[in-house]
């Protein structure tokens, strides 16, 4: 049984502009025990006004201080059994490692970033504040951790850990974007994040305001690439063809119709995440930015690929972050 421990008692229209709110600080509200590495915890955030649902992966030894690997989910935030816990093998793959993991839950068709206005439709979203400013002091004051940080983005989120890179340069020393799109301030780039944004009927100009807004250019990972130096960088996609998970055999395929889903939308968008993660690897090394990249030959936009991209990275992630 879960032990609860409370430590702290229309579509296109743009929303309002954020109201100032009184001061206040970011808090662990409640915990609850899933079991002997598994905890999940409500974090107030004050940018949002609201508790932060997390699941948190513990290591075996809870007293030794070790680092912190924060993972992020897709366009549809973790919801509708679609996360990391549902969808991958990620709580057996670091049972044995000696480190935190936090998965923040919500965040639909968000970026993980800090909205201009307060969207009709999703409400307030702060992402950016949250997790770069209010959420770590609350992790790293709970439990016993050594301030080092990692950050795993994937699809909607594979942009947003690149942005919360470069936004928090000192906070995160190793970042791993798969199947994420580096570009979002050029006309194809633009198209890319409305879709994502729409797909939860938000309005992209209460995220980063009109497309010419200077917003677009400060959220392009691509175009602000230089602030990426000095954190370790691993970044994947697939090329849209049909692989090894695009099957009805595969357990990330439902039905018939889930694989023509999976094998058209999913090849599509694929084949766009694996054009961006070249040109930004382009990019990265003309300015001499080390990175390791990792372009597979075919595969679409399926868990399956994403679950290997976690265990494909964590070669390079975990130790630039201190895991063991």
């Amino acid at each position: 049984m879960a032990v609860v421990t409370t430590v702290v008692a229309s579509t296109w229209g743009l929303g309002a502009s954020t109201a100032s709110a009184e001061p206040d600080e970011a808090r662990l509200v409640s915990t609850t025990v899933v079991d002997d590495q598994q905890l999940d915890i409500e974090v107030y955030s004050p940018s949002m006004d609201e508790n932060i649902e997390l699941r948190i992966l513990r290591p075996t030894d809870t007293v030794t201080p070790s680092p912190t690997l924060y993972v992020m989910s897709g366009v549809d935030g973790g919801s509708y059994n679609n996360s990391w816990m549902d969808q991958s093998d990620i709580v057996d793959f670091f049972s044995d490692k000696h480190v935190n993991v936090v998965i923040p839950k919500g965040g639909e068709s968000s970026y993980y970033t800090d909205w201009k206005h307060d969207d009709p439709n999703l409400g307030r979203y702060k992402w950016a504040t949250f997790l770069t400013e209010e959420l770590p002091p609350v992790v790293d004051s709970t439990y016993a951790t050594t301030g080092t940080n990692g950050l795993i983005g994937f699809s909607m989120s594979g942009t947003s850990s690149l942005n919360l890179a470069i936004a928090a340069p000192d906070l995160y020393d190793a970042v791993g974007s798969f199947s994420g799109c580096a570009r979002t301030s050029d006309p194809l780039g633009q198209a890319f994040v409305t879709t994502t944004v729409v797909n939860f009927f938000g309005n992209p100009l209460n995220m980063w305001g009109p497309f010419d807004d200077p917003t677009w250019v400060a959220n392009d990972p691509y175009v602000n690439a230089e602030k990426l130096r000095g954190t370790t960088l691993y970044l994947s996609s697939r090329t849209g063809l049909p692989g090894r998970y695009d099957n009805l055999e595969s357990e990330w395929i439902k039905d018939e119709e889930d694989l023509t889903d999976v094998v058209i939308k999913g090849g599509l968008i694929e084949a766009a995440a694996a054009d961006c993660t070249r040109r930004m690897a382009t990019r990265l090394d003309e300015l001499g930015i080390p990175a390791t990249i990792d372009i597979h030959d075919d595969g679409t936009h399926n868990w399956g690929y994403w679950q290997d991209d976690l265990h494909n990275s964590w070669p390079v992630l975990g130790p630039a972050i201190g895991a063991s």
